[in-house]
C-alpha cells in the first residue's frame, strides 16, 4: 500500500514526504517532479506552453502510475487530489493523508511568492485555500495537523498507517 500525501501549496507534502520514507523504509515518489522529468521543462513552463487542462491530463497519467507502485510515500501537486479521476486512481493502492496545514502557516512557508505564481495575489490563494481544502478533506482516508514539524508530522502518520 502507498501513502499519498496531499494537501495545499506550502503544507510539507515534499519534506514531510521524504521524512515519512526514510522512517518507513518506503520510496519516495513526487508527482510534480515525475512530470518535469519525462516533459524535461518545468511546470510553470507546461502551464505557459499548453495550459492547465493539458497539465492535468499528465498529472492524471502520473496518479495511473503511481497506483501500480507498491510501498511508495507519494507528493501529489496541490490541485491533483482536488479531481475525482486521480483520487479513484490513486485510491486504488494508496491510503490518502491530507496535511491540513493552517492558512498562516502556509503563508509563513510560502514566503513572499516569488516561487510560487498563485500566491503572488494573497486573497486570491486565500480562497483557493478554502475551495481546496474541503476537497481534500472529502479525498481523504486520514487528516493530520500540517502546523507541526516535519519530523512531528511525518512519525504521527507512520504510526497511523502501521
Amino acid at each position: 500500500m502507498n501513502i499519498i500525501l496531499c494537501g495545499f501549496m506550502g503544507a510539507g507534502k515534499t519534506v514531510v514526504g521524504r521524512e515519512l520514507a526514510k522512517i518507513t523504509g518506503r520510496k519516495f515518489v513526487d508527482t510534480d517532479a515525475m512530470i518535469e522529468k519525462e516533459q524535461g521543462v518545468a511546470i510553470a513552463a507546461i502551464f505557459a506552453a499548453h495550459g492547465e487542462d493539458y497539465f492535468r491530463d499528465l498529472e492524471y497519467e502520473a496518479c495511473k502510475k503511481v497506483a501500480e507502485m507498491k510501498n511508495a510515500v507519494v507528493s501529489t501537486g496541490g490541485g491533483a487530489m482536488t479531481f475525482e479521476r486521480n483520487v479513484e486512481t490513486i485510491k486504488k493502492n494508496g491510503k490518502i493523508v491530507f496535511l491540513d496545514a493552517s492558512f498562516d502557516v502556509i503563508c509563513e512557508r510560502v514566503g513572499n511568492g516569488a516561487t510560487r505564481p498563485l500566491f503572488k495575489d494573497k486573497e486570491n490563494a486565500k480562497r483557493l485555500y478554502d475551495e481546496r481544502r474541503e476537497k481534500y478533506l472529502k479525498a481523504s482516508d486520514l487528516v493530520v495537523d500540517g502546523d507541526k514539524s516535519a519530523r512531528m508530522t511525518a512519525i504521527e502518520i507512520a504510526q497511523m498507517v502501521k
